[in-house]
C-alpha cells in the first residue's frame, strides 16, 4: 500500500514504509553496506582536522586526546595522498564498574589529504603533545626560472 494515497506523507510513515518494502526485495540487501561499514565510515568522516599553509611548509593539525604514538599511523600513498590513521580503543572495564554513559568516541579513524605538487613528500615530520598531532610536509623550492638559450647563427 502506498502511504501517500492514504494522505499520510509524514516522514515516519514513508519510513515505515520503506521497512515494509524491504523485505519485498531480497536482491537489494546484498549490495547495501554494513551497520560495521556505516558506522566506521561516519568515524573516520568525523575526524576533524586544520590545516595550515606557510611560506616553507604545510601543517596538518589533528586532536588525537589520549592517544599514543602507536596508536597513530602517518603515510604517504600514492606519492601525493598523505593518510592520517589509528584507532582509540575502549578503556578495560574495571571490577564492579560499569557506564552509566559513554560519549567518547572510540575505534577507527582515518583522514585522507591530497597534497598540492609543491610538496616534498620525503621531508614530513609527525609529533603528537598533549593530545594533538602536528603534520608538517615542507614545501619543495620554487623551480629555477628558465634561462633563454642562445642559439649561434652561423653564415653560409
Amino acid at each position: 500500500m502506498d502511504v501517500r494515497i492514504a494522505g499520510l506523507d509524514s516522514p515516519l510513515f514513508s519510513t515505515l514504509q520503506h521497512i515494509m518494502d524491504f523485505n519485498d526485495e531480497p536482491e537489494k540487501s546484498f549490495n547495501a553496506p554494513t551497520r560495521t561499514y556505516v558506522r566506521d565510515a561516519k568515524a573516520m568522516a568525523s575526524t576533524p582536522a586544520d590545516v595550515k599553509e606557510y611560506p616553507n611548509s604545510y601543517v596538518f593539525v589533528v586532536d588525537m586526546p589520549g592517544l599514543k604514538s602507536g596508536d597513530i599511523k602517518v603515510q604517504v600513498e600514492d606519492d601525493n595522498v598523505l593518510l592520517i590513521s589509528g584507532e582509540r580503543k575502549r578503556e578495560e572495564e574495571k571490577e564492579g564498574a560499569k557506564y552509566v554513559r559513554m560519549e567518547r568516541r572510540v575505534g577507527k579513524f582515518m583522514r585522507k589529504f591530497v597534497l598540492p605538487e609543491n610538496a616534498n613528500v620525503e621531508a614530513i615530520s609527525a609529533v603528537c603533545q598533549d593530545g594533538v598531532l602536528t603534520v608538517t610536509v615542507e614545501k619543495l623550492p620554487p623551480p629555477e626560472p628558465k634561462k633563454p638559450k642562445t642559439i649561434e647563427v652561423k653564415i653560409a
